[in-house]
């Protein structure tokens, strides 16, 4: 195997897929990436066994056919210490990959490529483009909401539904929901449910790109497939049943705030200060034209900020896990966000005034 590239495409391609190798492997084989180059191309595949991604690259030049694999990790350092404009000539020498560039040159140990597991996919039952800023902009307003390492496993994902013109993300970790969905063309009209894992969506919202360009996203029976003209990507699906998210949603709140997103995020952060580092707990009080934020700790520590709002409703005071609200007011965008409450023991609905249709959802907690 041998072949020749600018540093800097070489360097996109290792970034690209470095994001799925296993940091805690069980097999030594997935800490490498599989380089594969026939057909004048370059193809580079990373797998943790749950998720893959696979980045190609054209090839100039001499180039000899042939595969295997090599330590992921001192192969991206590699390249990243190598000068911007350089460029890269690769080689398999006698089991060793040799790499040249100027006056350097390296030495990396290989394993065989046929030691490379793939993710078996099976058969896809739905295929539809869409542009990629549209699915990159409904995971970014839900992912935070993910739950990691709960009991739940079918929580420790998103949902990703699609049908009747249609594509939604939800992610909830028992406490807190988001809701985020975005119309598309569709080829088809029934409804479609998929959990994708947790670092498959991390992996998968990284790679896109905040634009109009096409992405193919294929939804099997165990499996999610995303490609692009520069990426593949593959993850194994949750088997699980996500909770009916359309029960979660609160109904018949009848007590709104339209509040500045940026002065409610600093009124929430300043008495974030003196809550409670355990349960992060802050008192919302509010009554006519005021809301009072309020919190304190075991060292009878104490912080209130006040803000002017335009309310005329009852007076209410519920208690929330501050943290939770932050997520939602750091993902938001909009200038106002509304909150709607019902009462003191039910969630609160959040969303943005003149922004995306997302919905968020806090549960109340005692204080």
């Amino acid at each position: 195997m041998r072949f020749s590239l600018p540093r800097q495409q070489l360097l996109s391609a290792l970034q690209l897929v470095s994001g799925a190798v296993e940091r805690r492997q069980t097999l030594p084989v997935l800490a490498n990436v599989l380089l594969v180059v026939t057909d004048g191309q370059l193809r580079l595949t990373a797998t943790d066994l749950e998720v893959e991604l696979v980045s190609q690259l054209a090839l100039e030049g001499a180039v000899e056919p042939g595969e295997i694999t090599v330590p992921a990790r001192k192969f991206l350092d590699i390249c990243r210490s190598l000068p911007d404009s350089a460029d890269v000539s690769v080689q398999l020498d006698e089991g060793k990959l040799l790499i040249r560039s100027g006056r350097s040159r390296f030495s990396l140990s290989t394993l065989p490529a046929s030691e490379f597991p793939n993710i078996e996919e099976g058969p896809d039952n739905l295929e539809f483009n869409l542009p990629q800023g549209v699915l990159k902009s409904i995971i970014d307003h839900t992912h935070f909401a993910m739950a990691q390492q709960d009991v739940r496993y079918y929580l420790n994902g998103m949902l990703v539904e699609a049908g009747q013109g249609r594509i939604c993300a939800v992610a909830t970790d028992g406490h807190r929901l988001a809701l985020c969905p975005a119309e598309v063309d569709l080829p088809f009209s029934d409804k479609t449910q998929v959990i994708v894992p947790r670092k498959g969506i991390l992996e998968l919202g990284r790679l896109l790109e905040a634009s109009e360009k096409p992405i193919r996203l294929s939804l099997g029976a165990n499996h999610v497939h995303a490609s692009t003209e520069s990426f593949s990507f593959t993850s194994k699906l949750v088997d699980g049943r996500f909770p009916d998210y359309d029960r979660v949603l609160p109904r018949g709140g009848d007590k709104f705030l339209d509040l500045p997103r940026e002065s409610l995020r600093e009124s929430l952060q300043r008495a974030a200060i003196l809550c409670n580092e355990k349960f992060r707990g802050v008192r919302l009080n509010l009554s006519a034209g005021l809301l009072r934020i309020q919190s304190n700790n075991p060292e009878q520590e104490e912080a209130e900020i006040e803000m002017e709002m335009d309310y005329q409703g009852v007076n209410l005071e519920i208690g929330f896990n501050v943290g939770y609200l932050l997520d939602v007011l750091n993902t938001m965008k909009s200038e106002t966000v509304r909150l709607t409450f019902a009462d003191a023991n039910s969630s609160v609905l959040m969303e943005e005034i003149g922004g995306s249709k997302a919905l968020y959802v806090v549960m109340p907690m005692r204080l």
